[in-house]
């Protein structure tokens, strides 16, 4: 008998093998096994809010293969990620397999390295009901939130809208911008400037400041004008000139929304892919013989900590000691100050080995898992390296009682900067652009300077920046909203629900997004209350704290919501709140009207806006153009027409497959494609047949039907199970063939005869 060791992704499952031996045997839950129902609340209200969890659909396979295993194993370890997600499906994981809740048999490790999934194997817990609970408060509060949102806005709004409890947060933010866009007035400003030169006919730029007493704000022309004619009888004369040392800290080590901004500014990743490549980086990559074959390249990267580990600091100074010298490590060891939301349950986002550096395993991995590597290594080892250090000089110039300023800095000891150089000059936001990296001119206090250009210019102030996904994790961290793990699906969400969609860089709200948070302000203003979301986060982490229970966080949420909820419910405000199709360029071939686009189950797609007089409508390619009819020639059947002899084809409509004659529609003879079982009809002994019914589905009746009424979805077959002896069965597939005992296994392939 081997140990189990049971993690979530089969690429995390490949790494671990190699470190355990043949003692042990890794498979993957591929995530969740059980969640709520899809199409029902799944949650009931009246009984402590009691969640209903199923098996989700198409996990049977794998929750078999758990058993099983499970079944002739000697230990089992759950070893699914390290948060409260990660918690949740080892509980699901240890009720489906029966296992004790006082066992102790989970385990987990921030880093997937050899030395730490031994030492985690080594020192397995209990599963921690506290992060359980949390987990589920969160699912429940969702659930409750987001199903009955949706019933409201389909009522309200118009069919097929989902709403969500963060999702409808985010959107509001993204909305509100948009509407600050819109009101915003351009104000106008006006700018000096003046090209200097001293006698060594160096070049000296300054800019206007104001005069001796404070900073003026030049707002029109006028002003101006004033400002340049008194300096225009007037000398430059320099009356301060200061220098200084400035010391400059490197950036703390990624946490999920730092990585996440950094990943979109200097990458040009969106949050999802970001999240999809750290997985990769995480879960573990073969890196060869020669560099220790398959490991975790990184730390766990759902994280809001900047701690790092005593080992992982030891590492990086080692690093930075033998190839850039002890001058860039720091005097004492720096320590990085948590954000004030944060829960500091793992490390903060580094590499797992700094000796692997970048340049060493580039040939290994992928472009795109070799570009957000190096930015996850570079910062880390510059967040352990000494301060950057600039001389500084910043100059004062007065002509006739008005002040001109002026400065440069260059760089004294590179510090940090010896690795992270490019990223900062990247990042470089300075307003004070006469602070640049360059070195001024030498100028003395007294020295009068001679100015070769006088430039005045007129600006507009311009409306605040749409948000881009930076900006808005940034926003999301800043005021609570949401959790690291969640910063990436909340943005995906409100862009695949069409609330929210791109321009370029930039996230802009839809008219049906605009539409959807002015009914959540009227009838749900508690939802997407910025505090309110807050507050409801920290309530959630207060029960992993055991500072307060599932039941009444909900419970107190319910009491209100449920009031908001049948107000809403009864409200009939489709007429106010309604949506105006978005219009586009394409001319409906058929009545000439443009068309418009329109959201389907399968996305969205281009339809008339004469429906139901007009049907027309046409699919869209990955890029939002309409996509080619295909014109392939239909698939003969093999047989002519039984009215005009002319040649049957194959077509395919929402039941399936069909014979159609092609002179359709000027013959409109139709035949159903139908199947022989083999079987006999038991209540007239003539052929059962295969049928289509709805989508991909079939079932099973008499061939003399609707004059034979035998149906049934599961057609037995005249044979038994060669291994259990129980009847066999043909299951809702033309190809299947199936046990009837459940806890049988047994099937096999087998195609049926067609019937012309």
């Amino acid at each position: 008998m081997v140990n189990l060791v049971i993690v979530e992704s089969p690429a995390k499952a490949n790494t671990i093998k190699g470190y355990l031996g043949q003692s042990y045997k890794v498979i993957a839950s591929k995530g969740h096994i059980r969640d709520l129902p899809k199409s029902t609340l799944g949650i009931d209200v009246d009984n402590n809010f009691e969640p209903h969890y199923i098996n989700i659909r198409g996990k049977g396979d794998v929750i078999k293969e758990l058993k099983k295993e499970a079944k002739a194993a000697s230990k089992i370890f759950l070893a699914t990620d390290p948060d409260r997600e990660g918690e949740a499906i080892s509980w699901h994981i240890a009720n489906e397999l029966g296992i004790p809740k006082d066992k102790e048999c989970r385990v987990t490790f921030n880093e997937i390295t050899k030395g730490a999934v031994k030492e985690a194997i080594k020192n397995p817990r209990r599963i921690n009901e506290d992060l359980v609970n949390s987990q589920q408060a969160r699912r429940i509060l969702d659930r409750l939130v987001g199903f009955n949102l949706s019933e409201v806005l389909w009522k309200n709004l118009r069919s097929g809208l989902s709403g969500g409890r963060v999702q409808s947060v985010a959107t509001r933010i993204i909305t509100e911008r948009e509407e600050e866009i819109r009101a915003f007035v351009p104000q106008e400003y006006w700018t000096i400037e003046v090209t200097l030169g001293n006698e060594r006919a160096e070049s000296i730029p300054a800019r206007f400041f104001g005069d001796r007493a404070k900073k003026i704000k030049i707002g029109s022309q006028d002003m101006a004008d004033e400002i340049t004619k008194a300096l225009e009888g007037g000398e430059y004369k320099v009356t301060s000139v200061k220098h200084a040392v400035k010391h400059k800290s490197p950036a703390p080590p990624f946490t999920t929304s730092s990585l996440l901004q950094e990943a979109s500014k200097k990458l040009g990743f969106q949050s999802q892919k970001t999240m999809k490549i750290a997985q990769e980086l995480y879960d573990g990559l073969n890196l060869g013989h020669e560099l220790g074959g398959v490991q975790g390249l990184i730390t766990y990267m759902r994280t809001d900590s900047t701690r790092v580990s005593v080992v992982a600091e030891a590492a990086a100074a080692a690093y930075i000691s033998e190839n850039y010298g002890d001058a860039y490590l720091p005097k004492s060891q720096r320590t990085y100050k948590a954000n004030a939301n944060s829960q500091d349950a793992h490390e903060a986002i580094r590499p797992s080995t700094p000796s692997l550096t970048p340049k060493s395993v580039k040939k290994m991995l992928t472009s795109e898992q070799y570009r957000l590597y190096k930015l996850i290594w570079d910062r880390f080892i510059a967040s352990q390296m000494e301060s950057c250090e600039l001389d500084t000089v910043s100059v004062d110039i007065e002509n006739s009682g008005y002040v001109f300023k002026t400065g440069g800095q260059i760089i004294k000891f590179r510090g940090y900067l010896a690795i992270y150089d490019a990223y900062e000059k990247e990042n470089d936001t300075s307003d004070d652009e006469m602070m640049s990296l360059t070195r001024l001119p030498s100028v003395k206090e007294g020295e009068i300077l001679t100015a070769s250009e006088l430039k005045k210019l007129q600006h507009f102030t311009e409306p605040p920046q749409r948000y881009t996904e930076a900006s808005l994790i940034d926003f999301f961290k800043e005021n609570g909203i949401g959790r690291p793990s969640t910063y990436a699906p909340i943005i995906s969400i409100i862009i695949s629900r069409d609330y929210i969609k791109r321009d370029g860089k930039f996230l802009v709200a839809t008219p049906l997004g605009e539409a959807t948070t002015n009914f959540m302000r009227e009838y749900f203003p508690d939802i997407i209350d910025y505090e309110f979301t807050a507050s409801m986060e920290e309530k959630l982490d207060s029960i992993e704290n055991k500072e307060n229970t599932t039941l009444g966080v909900i419970s107190d949420f319910y009491k209100k919501f449920e009031i908001d909820l049948k107000t809403a419910l009864l409200a009939d405000k489709k007429s106010q709140f309604a949506v105006q199709p978005e219009e586009s360029d394409v001319i409906c071939e058929k009545c000439g009207a443009k068309m418009v686009y329109k959201t389907g189950r399968f996305g969205k797609f281009l339809a008339c806006p004469s429906y139901p007089k007009c049907k027309n409508t046409k699919a869209l390619d990955k890029d939002g153009k309409p996509s080619e009819p295909k014109t392939e020639a239909p698939e003969l059947a093999g047989f002519k027409c039984e009215i005009c002899g002319g040649e049957m084809v194959i077509r395919r409509g929402r039941y399936g497959a069909f014979y159609a004659c092609i002179n359709y529609p000027t013959c409109t003879f139709t035949k159903q494609k139908i199947t022989d079982t083999g079987v006999c009809c038991p209540k007239c002994n003539s052929r059962v047949v295969a049928r289509h019914g709805k989508g991909k589905m079939l079932f099973y009746s008499c061939e003399r039907y609707p004059e034979c009424d035998f149906s049934t979805w599961d057609m037995p077959l005249k044979e038994n199970c060669p291994v259990c002896n129980a009847p066999l069965y043909y299951r809702k597939s033309r190809k299947l063939v199936v046990c009837k005992e459940k806890s049988c296994s047994y099937k096999r392939e087998e195609e049926m005869t067609v019937i012309e």
